[in-house]
């Protein structure tokens, strides 16, 4: 059954990886992506590979351009059935030097955002007595990362919304679980290196028990599972693909 996904943060990264695992599992993707450029070139791509899918420029953190988005979605493709939440922003800085601007602008973009896009599609699950929703967390909220507190902090907060919207939503037909990614080999993880906050890469993959990095497919494949019609009685789980760690 063809059901309408919308992917967050789908221009690039994971995001992208996500979109193109949904769309070969026969959804109707809507790219949803802050660089509307990238949003677009990626739905291009699908609809050339024969698949059903439209991009759209949005900033998760504005609650009208995220209504007005959805409103899109459903105008293009239908009703919202699948919402994979995976935009995000990151910061390296110690914990005194943040300021009260960059504490704001990370808990409005990750927690917030998360919050305005399940919030706008909620209702669209509810009325079809069916829905699956996967926030993107991170490890580093289950570990604490030094020089990235308002991140850890953001993420946490998905994490604990998460486990919330899974216990109200459950009895509507509405799976909701977070994937914490662990050490995937992603841009955001190569400025984490060349920034300090962790050690080289070869030192990671040595302390990792599958002794590889991951890779944005390995994120998109479980988030695929977790939206699919199998996963019905999988809800308010944090699903940890790390490669072994924190087992």
């Amino acid at each position: 059954m063809s059901r309408v996904a919308v992917v967050t943060g789908g221009g690039s990264g994971m995001g992208l990886a996500i979109c193109q695992h949904l769309a070969r599992g026969d959804r109707r993707v809507a790219v949803l992506d802050i660089d509307g450029e990238a949003a677009a070139q990626v739905a291009q791509s699908l609809v050339a590979d024969g698949f059903t899918a439209t991009g759209i420029s949005v900033d998760v953190s504005d609650r009208t351009a995220v209504d007005a988005a959805l409103d899109q979605v459903r105008g293009s493709l239908g009703p919202i059935e699948i919402m994979v939440t995976s935009a995000g922003i990151e910061r390296f800085e110690n914990f005194l030097d943040i300021s009260a601007d960059d504490w704001g602008r990370m808990m409005s973009v990750n927690l917030a955002g998360t919050f305005h896009c399940l919030q706008a599609a909620v209702p669209d699950m509810v009325a079809a007595g069916w829905g699956r929703i996967v926030t993107i967390s991170s490890s580093s909220a289950q570990s604490g990362t030094s020089r990235m507190a308002s991140y850890v902090a953001s993420k946490g907060g998905v994490i604990a919304l998460t486990k919330a919207l899974a216990v109200e939503f459950a009895p509507k037909g509405i799976t909701v679980n977070t994937i914490p990614p662990g050490f995937i080999d992603t841009p955001m993880m190569r400025r984490s290196v060349d920034s300090g906050v962790v050690s080289d890469m070869a030192a990671l993959i040595a302390r990792t028990p599958v002794r590889r990095a991951g890779t944005p497919d390995d994120i998109a494949a479980a988030c695929a599972f977790l939206c699919s019609e199998g996963a019905g009685y999988i809800t308010g789980q944090l699903l940890g693909v790390n490669g072994g760690w924190y087992l």
